[in-house]
Order: C-alpha cells, then structure tokens, then sequence
C-alpha cells in the first residue's frame, strides 16, 4: 500500500492529517498493522478528554499483540471512529482513510512543526523498508 505523502508522522507509526488551522485525524501507519497483523479490537477515548504529547491515547489489539496508540501532540479529543468498535479490521484495510482512529483539536499547532514529514518517516523505518 502507498503511504499518502500529505500525512505527518511520528516515530511510534501514528500518522497525522492537518485538517485546518488546528484540527488533525490520526490512526496508525499500513507498516503499523501490518506488524500487528488482523486487529480484533480496538479502545478508543471519549470526546472531551485532552491528552499531552506521547500520552496514551487509545489501544489496538490483535491476534498477536496490543499496542498502545500515543497522542502525536497536545490536544482535545473531538471526534472518534466508533465504527471501528465493531470493526476493528477496517485498519488493517484502509488504514489511512477508512480506519482513522481519532480527531483532535491541537493545542499548539506549532508543536505540529515537530512531527516527521514521509521522508523523515521512511528513513526511521527498521531495516530502512
């Protein structure tokens, strides 16, 4: 699957869409669920809740692990994918539109700056995939 080039990303494979001045959508990378392998359930916060930087944010599991999903910076929650409840495994199928996990309204857009762009991202890549 190609990787949208538009998308931010951090070192724990949560990518990050700018959806305005302040407002983002994140979910996990395609390298991500891959890794997980078929995700069979997924917890996901309430709107209204507000998280630092690298807190834990939501969790995904799978027949092999569950990994922990991290705010990528300060924020409020705004709106989460609750299809995925049922559904966990819209992620593993289009994890970049259909299988967002959360939205957030930023509390520093300028903590965006911080964030990998794809290039940055791939370079972080085990085994540079």
């Amino acid at each position: 699957m190609e990787t949208p080039r538009d998308l931010k990303f951090t070192q724990t494979h949560e990518w990050v869409r700018l959806e305005g001045d302040n407002k983002i959508t994140v979910g996990i990378t395609d390298f991500a669920q891959e890794q997980l392998s078929d995700l069979t359930y997924v917890e996901l916060p309430s709107v209204g809740d507000s998280f630092g930087a690298n807190e834990d944010v939501a969790v995904v599991e799978s027949v092999k692990a569950a990994s922990d999903i991290y705010a990528p910076v300060n924020g409020t929650i705004t709106e989460v994918n609750s299809a995925l409840l049922d559904n966990p495994e819209i992620i593993n199928g289009d994890p970049y539109e259909g299988g967002w996990l959360f939205r957030m309204e930023v509390e520093n857009p300028a903590d965006l700056e911080q964030l990998l762009d794809i290039d940055q991202y791939e370079e972080s890549m085990p085994d540079n995939e």
